[in-house]
C-alpha cells in the first residue's frame, strides 16, 4: 500500500486511529476525516514527526456539503475508502427516543452514504479500489439494549453488498469488517459513567464474553482493515468478517 491514497472517518481515536496509524506506517498517503479538531491535529502532528504522510480533514460526516468540501481538497485518485467513522447507543425499543433514533441514523448510516457517494468519483477515475465499512456483530446477531446501533449496523451490512454489486464492474471492491468487543476509549468511559468504582469488574464481565475470553484491540481490526484494502485482497468483494473472538460463531 506504499504511496497509495488512503482516506478514512472517524481517524483521530480508538479504531479509527489504530487504522490510520497502520496505513501510514506502512508508507501510504492518509487522509483522515474526523469531527474533533483539535485531536485530529494532535494525530497528523504526531503521525508527521514519524515521517508518515498523514493530512487531518476537519468535516462533520451527516454535512454533505462539508463532506465533499474536505473529499475534493484531497489532490489525487483514491485508492481506498475505509467508512470508520460512528457513534454508540444503548437503548431497547421502548427505551429510545425519536431524537436518539434519528442522531444515530445520521451518523451511523447517512453519513456512510455520504462519504462513499462523494468518494465515488475519485475511485472511479483511479480506475478501481476498495471500500470498506465498519459494521458490527450487532448487524447480525440480537444484542441486549443495542436497539437503534443494531439498525444501523444491518444498514451498513446491506448497503456494502448493494455497493459491491453495482460497481464491481467498475474495478471497486466493497466489504465489511464485524467487530466483536473491542477495548477502545468508549468502553473505558462507558464504564466509569454507568459502574462508577466497579470498572475493573464490568470490564472482566464484558470481555468474558467473548470465548476468546478478552476483548479484541483496535490495531487487530486494523490489521485486518489493512489485509482487505490491500493488493493481496483483490479477489475479495460482498464479503463481512468478524472479528469478535469467536463471540458470534461458537456457543459456551
Amino acid at each position: 500500500m506504499k504511496n497509495k491514497t488512503i482516506l478514512i472517518t472517524g481517524g483521530a481515536s480508538g479504531i479509527g486511529l489504530a487504522i490510520v496509524e497502520k496505513f501510514g506506517s506502512e508508507g501510504s498517503r492518509v487522509f483522515f476525516i474526523d469531527s474533533n479538531q483539535k485531536e485530529g491535529k494532535i494525530v497528523e502532528k504526531l503521525g508527521r514527526e514519524k515521517g508518515w504522510s498523514l493530512h487531518f480533514l476537519h468535516a462533520d460526516i451527516q454535512n454533505e456539503a462539508q463532506i465533499h468540501q474536505a473529499i475534493e481538497s484531497i489532490p489525487s485518485k483514491l485508492d481506498v475508502l475505509i467508512n470508520n467513522a460512528g457513534i454508540p447507543h444503548i437503548g431497547t425499543l421502548s427505551s429510545t427516543s425519536t431524537a436518539d433514533f434519528e442522531r444515530l441514523f445520521a451518523v451511523n448510516v447517512k453519513g456512510l452514504f455520504l462519504c462513499s457517494q462523494a468518494a465515488l468519483p475519485k475511485l472511479i477515475e483511479n480506475g478501481g479500489g476498495s471500500i470498506l465499512n465498519m459494521c458490527s456483530v450487532a448487524a447480525t446477531i440480537g444484542i441486549p439494549d443495542r436497539f437503534a446501533y443494531s439498525m444501523t449496523k444491518g444498514a451498513t451490512l446491506s448497503m456494502t453488498l448493494s455497493i459491491a454489486r453495482d460497481y464491481v464492474q467498475h474495478g471497486i471492491r466493497c466489504n465489511c469488517i464485524s467487530p466483536g468487543r473491542v477495548h477502545t476509549p468508549f468502553v473505558d468511559g462507558f464504564l466509569a459513567t454507568n459502574y462508577p468504582g466497579k470498572e475493573q469488574e464490568m470490564f472482566e464481565k464484558l470481555a468474558a464474553t467473548q470465548p476468546i475470553g478478552r476483548m479484541g484491540t483496535p490495531s487487530e481490526i486494523a490489521e485486518m482493515a489493512y489485509f482487505i484494502s490491500s493488493d493481496q485482497g483483490q479477489f475479495i468483494t460482498g464479503s463481512n468478517f468478524t472479528v469478535d473472538g469467536g463471540f458470534s460463531g461458537i456457543k459456551m
